[in-house]
This record gives C-alpha cells, sequence and structure tokens, in this order.
C-alpha cells in the first residue's frame, strides 16, 4: 500500500510533499506509536520539532 501512495504523490504538484512518520512514546503506557502525515517540503523539519 505505501508504494501506491508514494508514488501517487510523485505526479506532478506532489513533488513538492513529502510522507513523514513520527514515533511517538505514549505517557500512559510507555508504549510507541506512529503518527503518519504528509507535509510540504519546506515544513518536514517543524514536523518533527513538535
Amino acid at each position: 500500500m505505501a508504494k501506491k501512495t508514494v508514488a501517487s504523490l510523485q505526479k506532478g504538484a506532489g513533488k513538492g510533499h513529502a510522507k513523514v512518520i513520527k514515533m511517538v512514546k505514549s505517557e500512559k503506557t510507555g508504549a510507541y506509536t506512529f503518527e503518519e502525515g504528509i507535509v510540504p517540503n519546506e515544513m518536514v523539519q517543524e514536523y518533527f520539532k513538535k
């Protein structure tokens, strides 16, 4: 599935965006979860600072 998502972003204006995955630790259980998002290339560093 991920290949289709990434491939569809490579058409036209999609090259200006990146798929990002961030690992976040839950404060309740201590388990890690993954957050995915599609952000403009200029905002990638800001996404990981949140």
